[in-house]
């Protein structure tokens, strides 16, 4: 078997609501075998992998796989079983699996689950899928997979797995988030997290927010400051001193006198901290094995204590205790340790619940001062201490001890945190009780509890699953820290999609949104603006372009233009919006990533509307008969949505019903844009002053402006606002190359990104409105990934409405040879209309040439393009000025306003 592709996609998508892997899969020699007429292949692979009769598969119950492999299926099916169990042998907890035939005999296309907050650059999925591989291919063999053969591979991934999981202060958070229906993205590997959207954006990283002090962060992460601080402050503290030079540490030992506690100044997680140190030779090596930068403390009798604030609130405490182990009268100290590491909660670093006890020098100066070593055998209940101190990193565990804390405890770590300058802080305390006050500091010879430490990252895991008590959810106190009031950080979001006018939909409705004070993110097929301007340049379109407006913390509403590109490619960019607009679904894309009918078309423009929060709104076409059809999708769920129709006609069935039930539709009536709820009728603009709808001669651009309205009054734009913003739209400025006309030589030169049948129809349309039948010459270029029946479908649209053309290639052939599309739409032109005059051209350039000394004054060309500014450009460079508006010369419509000449590139005037 061997993998052609795997792609990941990182959030909603047409398969399931969480991220998956697709990967396209060649079986090769075991193309056309089934697993039936393998001898014994069943029951190999079952005890390589006993949990795969716990599968359900198609049957819906446990054993359903185990019956389609002794009936007999495909090998792709094996592999994604087994890819699936191999998954949650390592603790990877997925479930969701498909297995789809591909474009040929023996491919097939695998949909795996992956987690939510897995990395999208994650190597594990790909490393997964190959040991599958291995292992089916090796049971189809006639092989058999041993055990230690297959935990040695495992131990590998499951290694993979938890360097690159979240730990568990990470996953708190995260989880508290999501309850609250806020929105979480991780970043790579990392413990970063942006939760909430736009102006709403927080970030965090671990247990430290985007408020975080970063003065704070420097205050407590020097042990020194941090104690002068709080001393200065009337805090207890103990008693001692900095230190860079072995004379002077041993200078503060004398002093203090006594068991002096000897750590590195900015020292982390307990590394390099010696208790207990009494004389010269024991400070000089801790001394040395701190780094030569140390604070001399005295050794304050009493317990470790763990208390956590944030926002001014103590929200949990534990008592730590110190890495050890309890006898049975039986094991050595040695085998105490291996059965507690055995613990599935231990695990290397901070990536599980508690750490495992290292057997270290540490560890063993420690048993010595007890008079035991590795071999020895405690008795039954005996304690072994393997540290001195009790952190959790060096395999200290936590006791709950929240309910216990004595007011005075909790006002000095209040004025710890406050004073240290920090929103969440970790304060470490040495106490006889934490349940009982705390004398006021006075002769520091005198003080025997007090604050040790201040934690400017604390970690949450002794707080989240203590050995004994009842846990926190500290987590939830952060997320509630963040998010005041109940917020769930998401800003007014839209999604619009189709096979035409989402540009110039989404660039209405966020035009719109924009008059109503608002700062509008935006995502299309021409780039990304935020409040008006430009940030990113290109096909902005997939979930990598949404992601970027979401995290802007300047915007306030986000409006996405959403491809079927991304959409099958990567997935979703938000797992939810309020509004969802469908602007029709016709053929376009078919024969691209598994698209074959309109059908699947409809499947995937579907998900944008799946994916509207109950209670929001969905825009649809009412004209439009695959669209209408959403909305009885099961999928859709449309009863639990706000649905608004949008039409040319308020007499279409199902808006006529729809008003009668009280609903509202946004439709086009006696030559007026309306909004219509039940019986009432709100006039909004004439069709005449719809901007780029050339008087009436462009209806599409009358309905595209209508789903404009209904998406922007969904989120709450007044109607007066709609009006006055729609009148100010500039085509030109703000939809360019859509409609934009120019004028050169006398001839007018209409720019559009029409690209398949039916937007070619439409405009054409247009133009023998505008300009007669006769007078049109057409300058085209079509994409190369369209189907041959597409390109040919759409060639005889053009050869239909044009009596000149010139033809070009893309300079992105996309596959094609060169040459190939132009000659193909050529071939298929003339033999629609013979008497049709075309000629071919090698690049825009030279098909401008051709096409403006095929026109005459008077004319129109229809200037199709590949990439707007070069073609704009180049425009320009030939002398071609912009014009409002084209000539109306039929009857029957109204009379074009007079033509004002502007620069290209030029801007409008202040309005």
């Amino acid at each position: 078997m061997k993998i052609l592709s795997l792609r990941r996609l990182r959030g909603p998508n047409v398969h399931l609501s969480r991220p998956a892997m697709v990967v396209r899969l060649r079986l090769d020699e075991l193309t056309g075998v089934e697993t039936s007429d393998i001898t014994g292949f069943a029951e190999r692979l079952l005890r390589a992998l006993p949990g795969l009769t716990e599968h359900h598969c198609a049957a819906g119950a446990p054993g359903g796989f185990v019956s389609r492999m002794r009936g007999g299926t495909y090998f792709g099916h094996v592999t994604e079983h087994v890819t699936l169990e191999l998954s949650q042998r390592i603790g990877r907890d997925v479930s969701f699996g498909r297995t789809v035939s591909g474009p040929e005999p023996g491919v097939y296309d695998l949909i795996i689950e992956c987690p939510v907050d897995e990395s999208p650059e994650s190597e594990l999925p790909a490393q997964l899928l190959d040991a599958a591989i291995d292992l089916v291919t090796t049971v189809a063999g006639g092989g058999t997979v041993t055990g230690p053969e297959l935990e040695q591979r495992l131990a590998v991934l499951s290694e993979l797995a938890e360097r690159s999981d979240t730990g568990p202060s990470t996953r708190s958070i995260i989880a508290a988030a999501r309850r609250r229906g806020i929105p979480v993205e991780r970043y790579d590997d990392l413990s970063l997290l942006r939760l909430g959207w736009g102006t709403r954006r927080r970030l965090a990283w671990a247990a430290m927010t985007d408020r975080t002090s970063g003065v704070g962060i420097d205050v407590a992460g020097d042990k020194q400051v941090t104690r002068r601080l709080l001393a200065d402050a009337g805090i207890p503290v103990a008693p001692g001193g900095a230190a860079s030079r072995v004379e002077d540490a041993v200078r503060l030992m004398t002093e203090l006198g006594g068991a002096v506690v000897v750590k590195p100044r900015h020292g982390r997680q307990g590394e390099n901290v010696a208790l207990n140190v009494r004389t010269g030779d024991e400070l000089a090596l801790a001394f040395t094995a701190a780094g030569c930068d140390v604070v001399v403390e005295r050794q304050l009798p009493g317990c470790d204590y763990r208390v956590l604030v944030v926002a001014g609130e103590v929200v949990a405490a534990a008592e730590r205790i110190p890495a050890h182990v309890v006898g049975d009268g039986e094991s050595t100290i040695e085998q105490l340790v291996a059965a507690t590491n055995a613990d599935p909660r231990r695990g290397t670093g901070h990536s599980r619940m508690l750490t495992r006890i290292t057997l270290d020098d540490t560890a063993g100066k420690v048993l010595r001062g007890q008079g035991l070593e590795l071999g020895s055998v405690p008795g039954a209940g005996e304690k072994a201490w393997l540290r001195d101190n009790a952190n959790l990193s060096t395999g200290g565990t936590g006791h709950d001890v929240t309910d216990r804390v004595h007011p005075d405890v909790a006002r000095i770590c209040l004025r710890v945190a406050a004073v240290v300058g920090l929103d969440i802080a970790g304060i470490d305390l040495r106490l006889p009780d934490i349940a009982a006050p705390v004398a006021p500091p006075g002769d520091p010879d005198e003080i025997t509890a007090g604050v040790i430490e201040v934690n400017a990252v604390p970690g949450l895991r002794m707080h989240l699953s203590p050995v004994r008590g009842r846990a926190r959810d500290v987590g939830d106190a952060i997320v509630r820290a963040m998010f005041p009031g109940g917020s769930d950080g998401r800003i007014p979001t839209m999604s619009v999609t189709g096979t035409n006018g989402k540009t110039s939909v989404a660039r209405m409705a966020a035009f719109m949104l924009a008059g109503d004070g608002l700062r509008v993110g935006l995502t299309t097929t021409d780039g990304v603006s935020i409040d008006g301007r430009t940030v990113f340049r290109g096909d902005a379109t997939g979930p990598r372009s949404a992601q970027m407006v979401l995290g802007d913390p300047a915007v306030q509403a986000a409006v996405l233009e959403t491809a079927r590109g991304g959409l099958l490619r990567r997935g979703l960019g938000y797992d939810r919006t309020d509004v969802g607009v469908l602007t029709n679904i016709t053929v376009d894309h078919l024969g691209q990533d598994g698209m074959s009918s309109i059908e699947d078309i409809a499947h995937v423009k579907a998900l944008v509307a799946e994916r509207v929060r109950d209670g929001g709104t969905l825009v649809l076409n009412a004209d439009d008969p695959w669209v209408r059809s959403l909305a009885e999708s099961p999928r859709v769920r449309a009863d639990r949505k706000r649905l608004v129709w949008f039409g040319t006609d308020a007499q279409q069935p199902v808006v006529a019903a729809h008003l009668a039930g009280g609903g509202t539709a946004y439709v086009l009536q006696d030559g007026w844009l309306v909004q219509a709820t039940g019986a009432r009728r709100t006039q909004l603009l004439r069709v005449a002053e719809v901007p780029g709808a050339f008087g009436g001669a462009a209806p599409y651009a009358a309905v595209n402006a209508l789903a404009a309205i209904a998406a922007a009054r969904a989120l709450g734009a007044p109607a007066g606002v709609i009006a006055e913003r729609l009148a100010e739209f500039e085509p030109r400025v703000h939809n360019p190359g859509r409609g934009t006309v120019l004028r050169l030589a006398g001839v007018t030169l209409f720019v559009d990104y029409a690209h398949n049948p039916a937007a070619l129809a439409a405009v054409l349309r247009t133009l023998h409105r505008l300009y007669g039948p006769d007078r049109c010459t057409a300058l085209v270029t079509l994409p190369g990934d369209r189907r041959d029946d597409l390109l040919a479908a759409s060639a005889q649209v053009v050869a239909d409405g044009v009596t000149r053309a010139v033809l070009y290639d893309d300079e992105d052939l996309r596959g094609r040879e060169p040459g190939e599309v132009s000659a193909l739409v050529e071939r298929e032109m003339r033999a629609r209309r013979p008497g049709l005059r075309s000629v071919r051209a090698a690049g825009y350039r030279a098909a401008v040439g051709e096409a403006m000394a095929m026109a005459s004054p008077g004319d129109v060309v229809l200037v199709l393009y590949e990439s707007l500014t070069p073609m704009l450009h180049h425009l320009e460079s030939l002398g071609a000025v912009p014009v409002d508006a084209a000539p109306v010369v039929l009857p029957g419509l109204h009379p074009a306003p007079v033509r004002r000449e502007r620069s290209l590139t030029g801007e409008l005037p202040h309005r």
